[in-house]
């Protein structure tokens, strides 16, 4: 096997709670994560070269070790000691630093082209060993589906897959930074913790309207204030019919839970002439067991 085309699935947090910290600085988190339909598409070939050769189609993309795709490849370059090279076209197209785990599941998709291209043989578990240090999210997007992440969101419990479900995305023209949220969110008092037990009792009974009316993002403590712009098109996406919308992991991304597809829709094009977000997307819930695996 010369390539591999992989589709890096992008990812919302039905639940997102912290728990407590770490001693060496990482937080305890308890998450619901859940696939959608966006996906960064990534062409991967091995060349015969000892190099690792990244294009992307945006230019403030990093093309470097500053990218998790770079560091992904070389990572498992320098364990087993892989004196050939691979070459890496990444059309992105899950917006950036959104909350919605664009890196990490692009890096993911390259541990998996790693394994296949260099006939590696590494279980699920040991990419998964390897994924967590290039970030606490590459785990899961390496599992994908619905699932629930615990520790630093590294001990992952597959869950039943959630109902298919019409989602819109919108994210606004600005940029959070995950460690400033989670640094703020230390010193934050009488936080809104989420009902993830009723969220997860919900999942397993495949009851849609109870997995919106229970979700949660503690983050939004911290990051709502900051930026109004988010509970705005929440209420937005709530008078156009959205079940429910909530913050993806620490933003800035809304993420909105629609009955049918007609209001997702009407509730997108309304967004888009609002103009309060930039990037507004319709699309559905993903899971592996539903359908063909595009990985």
């Amino acid at each position: 096997m010369d390539e591999v085309i992989l589709r890096a699935r992008a990812k919302i947090n039905l639940s997102l709670d912290v728990l407590g910290k770490y001693p060496n600085g990482y937080h305890e988190v308890k998450m619901v994560m859940q696939n959608i339909g966006i996906y960064d598409r990534l062409i991967v070939k091995k060349i015969p070269e000892d190099d690792i050769r990244l294009r992307a189609n945006l230019f403030f993309l990093p093309v470097n070790e500053n990218n998790l795709i770079y560091r992904a490849a070389k990572m498992l370059k320098d364990e087993f000691g892989i004196k050939e090279g691979i070459e890496v076209d990444l059309n992105k197209f899950i917006p950036v630093s959104a909350g919605l785990a664009g890196g990490s599941t692009d890096a993911a998709s390259t541990l998996v082209a790693m394994n296949r291209l260099f006939d590696l043989k590494l279980s699920m578990a040991k990419l998964m060993e390897y994924g967590v240090q290039l970030g606490a999210d590459v785990p899961y997007c390496l599992l994908r589906g619905t699932a629930l992440a615990e520790g630093i969101g590294e001990k992952l419990t597959k869950l039943k897959p959630l109902p298919k479900c019409n989602i819109l995305i919108a994210k606004p023209p600005i940029n959070v930074s995950t460690r400033m949220v989670y640094e703020n969110l230390d010193a934050a008092e009488n936080l809104e913790h989420p009902r993830t037990d009723d969220l997860l009792a919900a999942i397993d009974a495949g009851d849609i309207y109870g997995v919106a009316q229970n979700m949660g993002n503690v983050l939004e403590s911290v990051t709502v204030p900051m930026y109004p712009v988010i509970d705005t098109i929440k209420s937005d996406m709530l008078n156009c019919g959205a079940i429910n919308a909530m913050m993806s992991g620490s933003g800035p991304t809304v993420f909105g839970i629609f009955k049918n597809q007609e209001d997702c829709i009407a509730c997108q094009n309304y967004l888009k002439e609002k103009g309060d977000a930039k990037q507004v997307y319709y699309t559905e819930s993903y899971n592996p067991e539903n359908g063909r695996k595009m990985r």
